[in-house]
């Protein structure tokens, strides 16, 4: 089995789990929320190289808070910070403008959970990649062995990226690991094809 936690917008990493893994991948909602994770946070790649993005949170210094209490904080600009940063990194990719539609109009949306938010982005995310939504855990779930338990936060990864076509290439060196939406741009319909060639 492979143990997901919710993620905004997700690593290659975590998509191609998703893609490899197929009926055997459970997103875990019943664990608890996980401070500078991709709970909350993308890596996206710009012209003045990475850039990470974070949905901002309220009380999210709390300990212990289940994954799900976490509600989405709007008194800082957020949205539009994430909107003018993808638009600024990928409107010149090959597929900014097929899948512009069907992604920026949910970081204009208002969600009340960051769960709400990341499931409609996952949503969209498995459309674009034609792959099937994975099950969802609204308990804790407890990880056997030889279970892949990607909620730890540190916890030695061993993927390797299928390399492919990004957009500042002729500047800058390949950056694995980057955001979904970094490879759907670069890569289109192809995109799976990039994770499943790519090695957890």
């Amino acid at each position: 089995m492979i143990i997901l936690p919710t993620s905004y917008f997700g690593s290659t990493e975590y998509w191609a789990a998703i893609i490899k893994g197929g009926e055997d991948v459970v997103i875990d909602l019943g664990e608890n929320y996980v401070k500078r994770s991709e709970r909350n946070r993308t890596t996206i790649m710009t012209s003045g190289g990475v850039m990470q993005l974070s949905v901002q949170l309220s009380h999210a210094n709390r300990p212990r808070q289940p994954i799900t209490s976490m509600r989405v904080d709007y008194s800082k600009r957020w949205q539009h910070q994430h909107i003018v940063a993808i638009e600024s990194a990928y409107r010149s990719s090959p597929y900014f403008e097929h899948y512009a539609d069907r992604i920026l109009p949910l970081l204009e949306r208002h969600w009340d959970s960051l769960v709400e938010l990341n499931m409609a982005i996952m949503e969209q995310i498995c459309k674009i990649l034609r792959v099937a939504v994975p099950r969802v855990s609204t308990s804790y779930v407890v990880a056997s062995e030889g279970d892949i338990d990607m909620r730890l936060k540190q916890r030695g990864s061993t993927f390797v990226a299928e390399p492919y076509v990004q957009v500042f290439s002729d500047r800058l060196p390949f950056e694995p690991n980057l955001s979904i939406l970094d490879l759907i741009m670069c890569e289109g319909p192809e995109a799976r094809t990039v994770l499943s060639a790519s090695r957890l």
